[in-house]
């Protein structure tokens, strides 16, 4: 599923025009964007929750020449799936 076939479910789902889902799904996005970027966590309960790690800058190796890189250190966004999302899934 891609963003157009989302867009596409919500607006069939609630009824709503494709126009006014494409805008609530693009609100969604956004606000869920900002609060990680500020390195807030996300708990929607029962679907799971998105938190921001820090990964430490680290030595890796290029596969083509086995020379010795270096990783810079990153924030990653992680999900870890709720237990009604996995319980819907399995």
């Amino acid at each position: 599923m891609n963003k157009n076939d989302l867009v596409a479910a919500v607006a069939d789902a609630a009824s709503l025009p494709k126009n006014d889902a494409q805008r609530a799904v693009d609100a969604v996005f956004d606000v869920l964007t900002g609060a990680l970027k500020k390195g807030e966590e996300i708990r929607l309960v029962g679907f799971g929750t998105f938190v921001v790690k820090a990964r430490e800058a680290s030595e890796g190796r290029n596969p083509r020449t086995g020379e010795t890189i270096r990783i810079p250190a990153s924030r990653q966004v992680k999900f870890r799936a709720g237990k009604g999302l996995k319980d819907e899934v399995n």
